[in-house]
C-alpha cells in the first residue's frame, strides 16, 4: 500500500517541486495551498505523513500542527523560512516530528519523509518489550542511512565512500543517537586504545566527514558539536 503524503505550502513552485519527487517515490500526494483545506482532507482522508509550511496565507502552521496531534498521531515535517533555533524547539514542543529550513534540497525532503515513515512505522510496529531486546543493524538519520551488515553508508540514497574507521565513528554516534559522545569516549571505543590528551584524531577525522556528509562546519546538520563536551547525532 503506497502511503498517503499531504503538503500544505502557498509556495506553489516548492509544493509542485516536493510533489513530483513523492510520487516518483511512490506515494500519493494530496497538495494544497492553504490550510483550510488541508484540514478538511486530513479529516476525510487517512494521511500517513503531513508536511506543513509555518507561514501560510490562512493559517499558522504551529497553530494547525498542534490542532492535528488533538486526533492524530501520524508524522509531521515542518517547512519554514525561520532558521531560528527557537523557532525549531516550539515546532518540536507542539508535536512536530522534524523540521525543515528553506530553501532545501527537494531530494533532502523525500528522505526525511521516507525517515519518519520509517521510524513511526518501527515504534508502531516493534515498540513492545518482547522485540526491544532485538539488535539494530540499520538507522536512517534524516536520509543519512548506515547498514552495519552490509557495511553500507548513504547519503539521500547516494553511497558515501567511508574509510573502516569513519564507518565505526558514524555507526557509534548513530548507536548513541540524541547523546552527547565525549571525544575520550568516541576514541577508545573506535580505536580500541586508551585516549590522551591533545588528541586530535577524532577532530581530524570529523572533520573529513562532514566534507564527505557536505556539511557547513558552522551549522551541520548532522555530526554536531557541543563544546567542550563532545559530538552527537540528534535523532
Amino acid at each position: 500500500m503506497n502511503e498517503n503524503i499531504l503538503i500544505a505550502d502557498d509556495e506553489r513552485e516548492i509544493t509542485d517541486l516536493v510533489e513530483l519527487y513523492l510520487k516518483n517515490d511512490g506515494y500519493n500526494v494530496y497538495k494544497f495551498y492553504n490550510g483550510c483545506d488541508a484540514l478538511k482532507c486530513i479529516e476525510k482522508e487517512k494521511i500517513d505523513l503531513a508536511i506543513l509550511d509555518v507561514m501560510l496565507p490562512d493559517a499558522d502552521g504551529f497553530q494547525m500542527c498542534r490542532s492535528i496531534r488533538e486526533k492524530y498521531y501520524f508524522p509531521i515535517i515542518m517547512l519554514t523560512a525561520k532558521t531560528a533555533d527557537e523557532d525549531k524547539i516550539f515546532g518540536l514542543t507542539v508535536g512536530a516530528d522534524d523540521y525543515i529550513t528553506k530553501p532545501f534540497n527537494p531530494l533532502e525532503v523525500a528522505a526525511r519523509v521516507k525517515t519518519g515513515l520509517r521510524r513511526y512505522t518501527r515504534y508502531n510496529r516493534f515498540g513492545d518489550a518482547e522485540n526491544e531486546s532485538e539488535e539494530v543493524s540499520e538507522y536512517d538519520i534524516r536520509g543519512l542511512v548506515i547498514n552495519k551488515k552490509e557495511h553500507k553508508c548513504t547519503l539521500y540514497g547516494k553511497a558515501l565512500t567511508l574509510t573502516p574507521t569513519e564507518f565505526s565513528i558514524v555507526w557509534y554516534l548513530c548507536e548513541n543517537q540524541g547523546k552527547v559522545i565525549p571525544s575520550e569516549e568516541l576514541f577508545e571505543a573506535v580505536w580500541g586504545e586508551k585516549y590522551l590528551d591533545n588528541n586530535n584524531t577524532v577532530m581530524a577525522h570529523i572533520g573529513r566527514l562532514r566534507e564527505k556528509l557536505k556539511e557547513n562546519a558552522k551549522n551541520p546538520k548532522f555530526i554536531k558539536t557541543v563544546w567542550g563536551v563532545g559530538y552527537t547525532i540528534e535523532k
